[in-house]
């Protein structure tokens, strides 16, 4: 059985750039963030209907990338990102979401500290409030009695880190 990885946390926080290295360290599958390749077709004037959308289209790309994993698949964003993202947009979550989050558990979270430089790109909107960001994900993975770690530092200590809780699975 695979074993699943969610990389999470707010944005610019390494996500990408983490979801990428594991897989390549350890020969196995990722699934891309699903919510760039949804914005880059509409833009950032969404609704809360197109978060629903977004994040039914990430559990289905994880689903089909499921059948080609090996042993692990990381998964660059994960159903905390969509609800938290719903929560402080709109005030609040579509059930579908929230039942997901909490059902649909991976074997390891691994939280992106804020601690690496902002990388503005035309998809990203908060600069200034990832540490804010931050506390309601880990909150959050809390609540639901997630396995997660939280992943800091710059460059390779960020990466060895991240492997080492990947082994300790």
């Amino acid at each position: 059985m695979i074993k699943r990885i969610a990389i999470t946390g707010p944005e610019s926080s390494g996500k990408t750039e983490l979801a990428e290295y594991l897989a390549r360290y350890f020969d196995d599958s990722w699934v891309p963030e699903f919510s760039r390749q949804y914005l880059q077709k509409i833009g950032l004037d969404y609704q809360l209907s197109d978060i629903e959308a977004i994040a039914k289209g990430q559990y289905q790309n994880e689903k089909n990338a499921e059948k080609e994993a090996r042993k692990f698949l990381f998964c660059d964003s994960d159903f905390t990102v969509t609800k938290i993202w719903s929560e402080v947009v709109f005030g609040s979550c579509p059930q579908w979401i929230e039942n997901k989050f909490k059902q649909n558990l991976y074997d390891l979270y691994l939280l992106c500290f804020p601690d690496i430089p902002w990388q503005p790109d035309s998809l990203r909107q908060n600069p200034d409030d990832r540490m804010d960001l931050f506390w309601l994900y880990k909150k959050a993975l809390e609540e639901i009695g997630a396995n997660f770690r939280v992943v800091d530092g710059l460059g390779e200590l960020r990466n060895q880190k991240a492997v080492s809780f990947v082994h300790g699975l």
